[in-house]
């Protein structure tokens, strides 16, 4: 069984609040705008509707608990005519309100996407061109805050559409590249193109032959998909062999997708264990990526923690380690994009495996030659020793992803 690597689900709203438009009562007198009257403390409130019926309005809302009042349509003259009025304590013009401005993540922020030329996040809906395929869980489809390709949807799992019915592989696709829109969240490639190529159900589980199918598709699609994004994992080994002698058809389809052209990041697994123990984690022509607490999307530590409990600036205490890992992330309450148009803070290896998707879809933007070793050897030779390497449970440590010159 394959199944995804997130850990410690943390719920997470996003809140409607925003600036006001301008009031409608500079409108001419004959025009008509939304006003809410808000009757005065002695009203009851049987008494709302009788009291726009008596001033000939008809209400768009009624309001009879938290306040007494009602909304109606109205000219600037019947507003003013109705704030005189000694059952009404005020009235004030109808104003927009919309989701807050959009967040830089912890993450985003501690791998120094932000000073990414090419990423460009200046709340400018520019997309970088880059293709990426998620081999997950689906993606939202009609998320706002993601540019998914969805005439490139593959089902490998269930059949039907890819629409994503966890919430994993849309929280993948907002870290990789949500959109540098002014809303939500952003990603590492803001409006890099997604391919929801669908190989685990809505549990969250599949089997080899689901994802097999997966990188299948992936590779049918080459010329088109230049990255991808394996955040799951199952048992297994890599014996060092691309052939066919080793037994392993996940290992041989990887070999020939990243052959073809096709750079892929996987999570190193979520076991606080030895990434060689688990696929395709352990296979050396993938970039294998283990997660970093970090709480404040900045170096040196000392952040309290927030969505679960660990240590700023630490290797992640989950995370999985050893000479297989090429390279470390944030995957610690990591903020992004989920299910039904909405957002999440979550924490795995499943978390910062995306941080790195996004940071080889930025480089191929600008190198759309390079083969997927020198992508590897570049974002590696890019990265950091900016974290406290010493919790780090073996002697190799990996450096910390940074795109701040891609």
């Amino acid at each position: 069984m394959r199944k995804i690597f997130g850990v410690a689900l943390t719920a997470c709203a996003l809140t409607a609040l925003g600036a006001a438009v301008p009031s409608a009562a500079s409108a001419g007198p004959a025009t008509t705008a939304q006003y809410i009257v808000v009757l005065a403390d002695g009203v009851a409130a049987s008494g709302v509707p009788a009291h726009a019926r008596a001033h000939g309005l008809t209400p768009t809302f009624v309001y009879t608990h938290a306040v007494h009042g009602y909304a109606a349509r109205m000219t600037a003259a019947t507003a003013k005519r109705l704030a005189a009025d000694p059952q009404v304590a005020w009235v004030q013009p109808d104003r927009e309100v919309k989701v807050d401005a959009q967040t830089l993540p912890t993450g985003i922020d501690r791998v120094d996407a932000e000073l990414s030329p090419t990423a460009n996040i200046n709340g400018v809906d520019d997309r970088v061109n880059v293709d990426v395929a998620v081999i997950d869980t689906g993606i939202d489809l009609n998320h706002p805050d993601l540019n998914v390709y969805t005439a490139g949807a593959k089902n490998c799992s269930t059949g039907g559409s890819a629409n994503d019915g966890n919430g994993h592989g849309t929280h993948v696709s907002g870290t990789i590249g949500a959109l540098d829109n002014t809303i939500g969240v952003v990603g590492v490639a803001p409006g890099a193109r997604l391919w929801p190529v669908r190989v685990l159900n809505k549990s969250g589980v599949g089997t080899t032959a689901t994802v097999v199918c997966g990188i299948d598709y992936v590779t049918a699609h080459a010329s088109e998909i230049e990255v991808a994004n394996m955040s799951l994992g199952g048992v297994g080994s890599d014996d060092g062999n691309c052939g066919n002698t080793n037994g392993d058809i996940e290992h041989q389809a990887i070999c020939a997708s990243v052959a073809a052209g096709v750079t892929y990041a996987v999570a190193a697994g979520n076991d606080a264990g030895d990434a060689a123990g688990h696929v395709p984690a352990a296979y050396d022509e993938v970039i294998t990526v283990s997660a970093l607490a970090d709480f404040n999307g900045q170096p040196g530590g000392g952040a309290p923690a927030t969505c679960r409990s660990d240590v700023d600036d630490t290797f992640a205490d989950f995370s999985n380690f050893g000479a297989d890992v090429d390279l470390i992330a944030p995957g610690v309450c990591i903020l992004s994009t989920w299910k039904g148009g909405t957002y999440n803070t979550i924490s795995g290896t499943s978390m910062a495996t995306p941080h790195v998707t996004g940071a080889a879809a930025l480089y191929k933007a600008t190198h759309p030659t390079a083969t997927p070793a020198q992508v590897k050897a570049a974002l590696q030779a890019a990265g950091t020793s900016n974290w406290f390497t010493n919790t780090d449970p073996d002697s190799t440590h990996e450096p910390l992803l940074n795109v701040a010159t891609f």
